[in-house]
């Protein structure tokens, strides 16, 4: 089985944001403990005593609030960046989906369907291609943070494996979201970094993130299908860059990172 593990960033009535993303990645089952492995460590920097405590949640991390206002901003940007550089381990066969919406392109009640349509069809067709490619069997299932919209999703995957959506059925899933405490999930809290970095990509301009999440979006071939988008056009222009950071990311800690510019795998 495969285990989508998704988030959202924005929201879809905040006047104060202009997008809604909704991403996460897809890990095999029998590789999640591996990665929340290389994960809990990293947590271990900021409280030795009790790591379980740390909760790495992107905008706190960004900003320095909540509990990450005592943390230097150097200390928060390398747990970031050695947190999302685990998606370059080939090993494991990541692949990021997400959808972003662009609050302006659609009524605000659609956008959180329209975003969970695009991410579960995307992940439903990768599923589908293990078995046309290789005759791997897998299904699929979606976890959440539990604070996200749980009915809402819940009722459309029903919705969407029964009725159908507008570009077919899911037919891969083995069950409805399941929802979880981030608290308790270090791969929620990865999700949550992927999706925020994704959303501040688009609502700030801050690539820095994107970079590091981007080489590992699905592919089919040489297409990438794992990001689908709702924008503007004048979205699409800004986007072009090139960007330039007065304090670039760091490189990752550690020589079991992977470098962020390692070759992504094509399938």
């Amino acid at each position: 089985m495969h285990l989508l593990y998704l988030d959202e960033s924005g929201h879809e009535k905040d006047p104060n944001t202009n997008f809604f993303v909704m991403a996460g990645f897809a890990i095999f089952e029998r590789s999640t403990h591996w990665l929340e492995s290389q994960i809990s460590p990293i947590a271990e920097r900021f409280n030795a005593i009790d790591p379980g405590s740390v909760e790495f949640h992107g905008s706190p991390m960004f900003n320095g609030k909540d509990e990450w206002k005592s943390f230097a901003p150097a200390d928060r940007v390398q747990a970031t960046v050695d947190i999302l550089s685990l998606l370059a381990n080939q090993q494991l066969g990541i692949r990021v989906f997400a959808s972003v919406i662009e609050t302006s392109t659609m009524p605000a009640h659609q956008i959180l369907e329209r975003s969970y349509e695009a991410v579960a069809h995307q992940f439903d067709s990768y599923l589908a291609w293990m078995w046309s490619k290789h005759k791997n069997p897998q299904r699929g299932l979606v976890i959440c943070d539990k604070a996200s919209y749980e009915m809402r999703l819940q009722n459309l995957s029903t919705l969407f494996k029964h009725s159908g959506h507008s570009q077919g059925k899911l037919r891969n899933f083995a069950e409805v979201p399941l929802f979880l405490d981030s608290k308790a999930s270090r791969l929620i809290q990865m999700a949550d970094l992927i999706a925020y970095w994704i959303f501040r990509f688009y609502q700030s301009k801050d690539d820095r993130g994107y970079r590091l999440i981007e080489p590992h979006i699905y592919r089919q071939g040489p297409e990438q299908v794992g990001l689908v988008t709702a924008v503007t056009p004048q979205t699409v222009a800004a986007m072009q860059g090139p960007f330039v950071h007065k304090w670039p990311f760091p490189q990752p800690t550690g020589t079991e990172l992977v470098a962020a510019n390692a070759t992504p795998e094509v399938v």
